[in-house]
């Protein structure tokens, strides 16, 4: 055919994106869904020719995304990462945490602070929050009779919701990996203030505790007149002899060098002109290769630490490595998926067709974008459980949307995005991480879904308003405000609604 259809930067570009949000919402499965998004853009791109075909899925596609050396980076990030967390559970570092926790906390109010105190401390990943504050701190809100169900909602709260605001996560790589042609840590450090969902659910987790609001199905939970105390896993005992440093410090290591080793490649450390300040070299930073180099130091350090206390010996470390990438698969997976269908698209044009639509909009229309993006992408990431598979599949989007034609709107959008992502992961029960905050606090799954529902709809209703604030201030101080004073008062009104009628 002389004449090709599927003509490049036309509406054809952002069929195959299109077809993947159709399928994941069809079939509730991410990984099909963005292949099959990956198969049709490169049907667009072959041109009738098969050998082009395969180049477009295989060698342009996965071979190239997967080889990029931004993505290894990450890729091998995600690999640390999954060990050390591993690692600091194998050598019982969690468990001695719950037993130091236990002598110190008093109140039922107190084992829920602590709760979401330790939950907020974990913000490098959602799955090493889960998998660690289930098992530090069930112990301790058992002994105070917090239902299992409060206690997977607060794991649950603390898990997505912080990781999305923290610059030094896996989130935030995972993110920056899906912003080409701008500064992608840079945006998200940028879309933080923006991310109102996240915010506003950790600010309703600490009035629902501290008012002892329980509204919905946990009323029923937590009004019991007694709640029965779950045993302890005695069949899941640590390999090691380990003590709560075994858990502070690792992380401590994380944080501190991946910092390092961010500030180190945006120039921190040069000499002369060269050398920049703190804050200009952690813009500047290349996320990628400072994420890696910060977590081996840190993994490095902890194998010497148990190694040398003797809390773990070296073959069992070793055995983790394995372990830590297999707890990372799906993630790995899901990453790669979505670069794919990027690089499809781009080849496609998607980024001038959209961009050059958005600039053709009426900007009144423009205003509501955000709210609309945080709709959208809750509702993706409800249907098929998963935030990092919204992100691969809107984020492209959004950015060929705006780049260029409204620099704050885009970050904005981005935000919303992000946000709306959460939101939907936050309650969906096909949830990867849904389901293992149910199964950290031993809770029944549908239980803990239905619990936590209300609390979710409540935050993100509130969220939607604020992000029509923002789409037409611009203004993050003035949209939090809004929105804090909304969560706040609508939560004291409830309370003092409860209190009348009890």
């Amino acid at each position: 055919m002389d004449q090709w259809i599927f003509a490049t930067g036309t509406f054809w570009a952002l069929v195959p994106p299109i077809v993947a949000i159709a399928l994941a919402l069809i079939t509730k499965e991410v990984y099909s869904s963005l292949f099959a998004g990956v198969v049709i853009g490169a049907f667009f791109i072959c041109h009738g020719s098969f050998g082009s075909f395969l180049d477009a899925i295989f060698k342009d596609g996965v071979i190239a995304k997967v080889s990029d050396p931004w993505n290894v980076g990450i890729l091998v990030f995600l690999v640390i990462l999954g060990t050390m967390v591993a690692l600091m559970n194998r050598v019982g570092g969690s468990a001695a945490f719950g037993e130091w926790a236990k002598k110190r906390i008093k109140t039922k109010t107190g084992a829920q602070i602590a709760t979401i105190c330790l939950g907020i401390m974990i913000f490098i990943d959602d799955y090493f929050n889960c998998l660690t504050v289930g098992s530090v701190m069930r112990p301790i809100t058992d002994k105070y009779k917090v239902s299992h169900e409060k206690l997977a909602y607060l794991i649950d709260s603390t898990a997505a919701p912080v990781c999305i605001i923290a610059p030094i996560s896996s989130w935030a790589a995972a993110v920056s990996g899906f912003v080409e042609g701008e500064d992608g840590l840079g945006l998200f450090v940028k879309a933080i203030p923006f991310n109102f969902y996240a915010l506003f659910t950790l600010l309703a987790i600490f009035l629902v505790v501290f008012w002892k609001i329980d509204f919905g199905p946990m009323k029923n939970y937590e009004t019991a007149e007694e709640i029965i105390q779950a045993k302890m896993d005695e069949a899941h005992i640590p390999e090691g002899r380990g003590k709560v440093i075994d858990l502070v410090l690792p992380i401590i290591l994380l944080i501190v060098f991946c910092t390092i080793g961010m500030i180190y490649t945006g120039g921190f450390f040069a000499s002369g002109a060269d050398a920049k300040g703190f804050v200009d070299a952690f813009a500047n930073s290349n996320a990628s290769v400072g994420l890696v180099i910060g977590s081996f130091a840190a993994l490095l350090l902890t194998l010497v630490l148990y190694v040398s206390r003797g809390v773990l010996r070296f073959g069992k470390c070793m055995e983790c490595l394995p372990a830590g990438f297999k707890a990372m698969v799906p993630a790995i997976l899901i990453l790669s998926l979505a670069w794919t269908l990027k690089g499809v698209t781009d080849t496609l044009g998607a980024k001038e067709f959209v961009a050059g639509v958005v600039s053709g909009g009426a900007a009144s229309f423009m205003n509501f974008m955000p709210a609309i993006i945080f709709v959208i992408a809750a509702f993706l990431a409800f249907a098929t459980g998963t935030s990092w598979g919204t992100f691969g599949i809107l984020i492209p989007i959004v950015v060929a949307a705006f780049s260029g034609v409204d620099y704050n709107l885009m970050i904005i959008s981005i935000s919303a995005c992000m946000a709306g992502a959460v939101c939907g992961d936050h309650c969906s029960p096909i949830s990867d991480t849904t389901i293992m905050a149910s199964a950290g606090a031993q809770c029944e799954h549908v239980n803990h879904v239905n619990t936590q529902l209300p609390y979710v709809l409540y935050v993100a209703s509130i969220s939607f308003v604020t992000y029509i604030i923002a789409g037409f201030s611009r203004s993050a101080v003035l949209s939090l405000l809004v929105g804090a004073a909304l969560t706040a008062g609508g939560l004291f009104f409830l309370k003092k609604k409860m209190a009348k009628k009890a």
